[in-house]
């Protein structure tokens, strides 16, 4: 059986005249008819079946990609056609039921239902995937809200535990962790009074905002290690990593987060470098990448960035592909805050936007990891780009979480509690609208 449709088709292929398809008119007719009356009926059985049976547009898409391609059956049967002479011309010619014509019609309608289902096929079987792989993802998980700040630097502290006081929902008063981890093989008792004194001071200002902070005091012997380990430990949904104040940010930095807590943690983590008080910042520039709103993370770290503009007043001007503001402007629709929305595709105008920025403007750039769905190349310049040209500004870094990231911590949405409601987003994450419907 595996050498009949080769031969088949092999033996077809030598009765096809390929001149026609330039010379001959009647054969362009007949495979623009063909084609025409196959993918319409096609879809039109397809669309039928999604209203009848309340289908998504994906499991349209998939339902008419795989049924509208043609191949070795129709091809068969208008062999059969033309293999049936019915008599000959006044010059010889034999008269067949089924002309040339429509054998090589056929194959033009062949090539093109082929190819147009293929297509469709594939993008209907991958949103598919990625609704089914985040209801797999989040649905095994506790439902608090909990955000993990690891702090080593007093400087920073304040302004670290001010963004997560910001970030989260207002009714959620107890799920600030902070963090500070010790070397294991330390001997130097002022180590552990150091540690416990930012930790205190994270408390004491986390409480002025009438918020609970969970002291965390680790020993290990690698704070990647440490920081992965207390987020399955407490089930962690968000990290706020900090920057020093009067330094940027390396590729090294980068590197070594993107190997180690990155590849472990599946949380939505936050990369904060602050220039100036939190609370003073009056805009937020939000760049997000093409695809953002495909990433099974793109409600979590949308309800982060929403919060900050709930929280503190200030505005939020997003530059964002249309797919992704289409879904940003139905919250807004819903949940209005005040907020710009631009059309931006290309990374490679990133810097054009550094003209723009004012004096107690706040960077956020949507970031991925590697070989997923809204990963740009440019972004490996991100650190060059922050430190030459926004050196003097605050900025946030956001990895949102990723299908395919290895983590055995997730987000239970059945009853997330953390969560304001914010309506539906879209047909693409119809698993995820609980996620911003329910508290």
């Amino acid at each position: 059986m595996r050498f009949l449709f080769p031969f088949f088709l092999i033996g077809v292929g030598m009765l096809i005249d390929y001149r026609a398809f330039f010379k001959d008119l009647e054969t362009i007719k007949v495979a623009s008819v063909m084609i025409i009356v196959a993918t319409l009926a096609k879809f039109l059985a397809a669309w039928l079946t999604q209203k009848t049976y309340n289908f998504t547009l994906d499991q349209r898409r998939l339902n008419f990609g795989l049924s509208n391609a043609q191949a070795a059956a129709t091809l068969a049967a208008v062999l059969v056609g033309y293999n049936i002479v019915l008599g000959e011309s006044a010059s010889g010619q034999p008269i067949r039921l089924l002309s040339e014509s429509i054998l090589n019609g056929t194959i033009l309608m062949i090539l093109f239902t082929c190819t147009i289902a293929s297509f469709v096929a594939q993008k209907g079987a991958k949103n598919i995937a990625l609704s089914e792989a985040t209801e797999n993802e989040i649905d095994d998980q506790d439902s608090q809200e909990k955000i993990l700040i690891p702090i080593s630097n007093i400087e920073t502290t304040d302004e670290l535990v001010n963004l997560g006081v910001t970030i989260k929902s207002k009714i959620n008063n107890s799920g600030l962790y902070g963090l500070s981890i010790i070397d294991n093989n330390s001997t130097d008792g002022t180590a552990d009074k150091n540690a416990k004194k930012i930790l205190n001071q994270a408390a004491v200002t986390a409480s002025a905002t009438d918020n609970h902070l969970n002291q965390l005091l680790r020993y290990d012997l690698n704070i990647v290690n440490g920081i992965t380990s207390v987020v399955k430990e407490h089930k962690i949904t968000d990290l706020i990593l900090g920057l020093h104040v009067k330094k940027g940010i390396s590729d090294s930095f980068l590197g070594h987060l993107t190997e180690g807590i990155l590849t472990k943690c599946n949380t939505t983590t936050l990369i904060y470098k602050p220039a100036q008080p939190f609370g003073t910042i009056k805009r937020h520039i939000i760049i997000v990448p093409k695809h953002a709103e495909r990433e099974i993370g793109f409600p979590f770290w949308i309800i982060k960035v929403w919060n900050i503009a709930r929280n503190s007043g200030a505005k939020l001007v997003f530059y964002a592909t249309g797919e992704s503001l289409a879904m940003i402007k139905e919250i807004q629709a819903k949940h209005p805050i005040e907020a710009e929305m631009h059309d931006f595709d290309e990374w490679d105008d990133f810097l054009i936007l550094s003209r723009d920025f004012h004096k107690n403007d706040n960077l956020i750039i949507v970031m991925s990891r590697k070989d997923k769905a809204s990963y740009h190349n440019n972004m490996n310049k991100i650190p060059l780009y922050l430190n030459k040209y926004f050196k003097e500004t605050s900025y946030i870094l956001i990895y949102p979480m990723q299908a395919g990231v290895t983590d055995d911590s997730s987000i239970d949405l059945k009853n997330p509690t953390f969560i304001e409601p914010l309506e539906k987003l879209d047909e693409i994450g119809k698993k995820l609208v609980r996620l911003f419907k329910r508290r």
